[in-house]
């Protein structure tokens, strides 16, 4: 499975490919210094334990819907780091006119929860950019694949057409706990160049 652009520009789900369209989830790991201090000031929203790790079915309805709340947070919210905004570099909170990545990722989180996508397919994920720079997006797990919505994408992707190495992300179990990302993607392009 792969996302392909549409007019709109947004990505619809085709079959085709030779990875999996769903991340490989590994070992429980350390979960991010922000989110951390988010749980602290959040704690309701760390302790959700989910009774299924079902992923979501993608309806050609709730498609529209994350197109839409993908592109409306990506053009209202204006990117700001959080030293700008806070005075240190990482600090997890809902934007309401200003925000990083992770804090895009918290709203659209928010806005689809709020729209009946269970918790549980909403994961918040940790990224390594191409440049090497750390980076966090909405992962939506869907009976289709991993879908990644992101603030410095206009189009919502499947994980693995994205050129980022993931790293680790929310368990879809529990909200307070992270595990790893086995993205060997890395590995197969190596190979190809040995």
């Amino acid at each position: 499975m792969v996302a392909q652009a549409t007019e709109a520009g947004a990505a619809q789900p085709t079959e085709a490919g030779l990875q999996s369209p769903w991340m490989n989830s590994g070992e429980r790991t350390t979960q991010p210094i922000g989110h951390y201090e988010f749980c602290q000031r959040y704690a309701h929203e760390c302790n959700i334990v989910s009774k299924s790790d079902k992923p979501v079915t993608l309806t050609q309805e709730l498609w529209s819907k994350v197109i839409e709340i993908n592109n409306q947070v990506n053009t209202t919210i204006e990117a700001r780091t959080d030293m700008d905004m806070w005075g240190k570099a990482e600090v997890w909170s809902y934007p309401t006119k200003y925000g990083d990545c992770e804090d895009y990722a918290l709203l659209k989180r928010q806005m689809l929860q709020q729209a009946g996508v269970p918790i549980n397919a909403l994961l918040i994920t940790v990224v390594r950019q191409p440049n090497g720079d750390g980076h966090a997006v909405l992962t939506m797990r869907s009976d289709r694949g991993d879908f990644v919505l992101d603030n410095l994408e206009p189009r919502v992707l499947i994980w693995n057409q994205t050129e980022y190495q993931y790293l680790k992300r929310q368990s879809a179990r529990n909200t307070g706990v992270w595990v790893s990302i086995d993205d060997d993607r890395q590995i197969l392009v190596g190979s190809i160049h040995e």
